[in-house]
């Protein structure tokens, strides 16, 4: 049996909206994956072990704070990334 943070999905399926809105921010790899971590620190995770608990999981984001606590963690993840790349470090 598989645990997953049903969470973390639903960031990445976002990511890329939330990516085309900030002017000049890096979509490489490395800063994806930035992004990402640091907007799943700031959210509260959802495991789940089966379908149902997924689909349980999904249907909160239809929920509008839900979705905006989401969407706002990317945003401020985006906006910190892009000011400090780690791209170019290591």
């Amino acid at each position: 049996m598989e645990v997953r943070n049903v969470v973390e999905t639903l960031v990445w399926q976002n990511l890329d909206q939330v990516l085309d809105r900030k002017e000049g921010a890096c979509k490489c790899e490395r800063c994806r994956a930035d992004i990402v971590a640091r907007a799943l620190n700031r959210l509260k995770p959802r495991y789940v072990v089966s379908t149902t608990g997924e689909v349980y999981v999904k249907a909160e984001f239809l929920e509008p704070q839900f979705q905006l606590d989401v969407i706002t963690a990317l945003a401020e993840a985006v906006n910190r990334v892009s000011n400090n790349p780690r791209h170019d470090k290591e």
